[in-house]
């Protein structure tokens, strides 16, 4: 099992920044990929980054440039840096880990809101 917990959303003005956290715990030795989606109201939830454990990162095109995923492997957390924020940002964001092993899993948080205002 593996439990993931998410901080670091809240109220941001157009052009601002906000940096997103989320601390894994439980089995985190079987943590192959973290990510970051989010879903805004009415739309499905989306890919905005992941990072995979040999350091490989991948983004959506909506972040690319303007987002960067990162980890701290010593604090089994990752890092979602957004600058630039634009109004279209706005969405709960949810933390994912994918795990490997005899029986893959995927874990969600619980989301953390970002605001972007105009």
């Amino acid at each position: 099992q593996v439990q993931l917990g998410e901080s670091g959303g809240g109220l941001v003005q157009a052009g601002g920044s906000l940096r997103l956290s989320c601390a894994a715990s439980g089995s985190t030795f079987s943590i192959s990929a973290m990510g970051w989606y989010r879903q805004a109201p009415g739309k499905q939830r989306e890919l905005v980054a992941r990072i995979f454990s040999g350091g490989r990162t991948t983004y959506a095109d909506s972040g690319k440039g303007r987002f960067t995923i990162s980890r701290d492997n010593a604090k089994n957390t990752v890092y979602l840096q957004m600058n630039s924020l634009k109004p279209e940002d706005t969405a709960v964001y949810y933390c994912n880990a994918d795990t490997s092993g005899h029986t893959p899993r995927t874990y969600w948080g619980q989301g953390t809101q970002v605001t972007v205002s105009s």
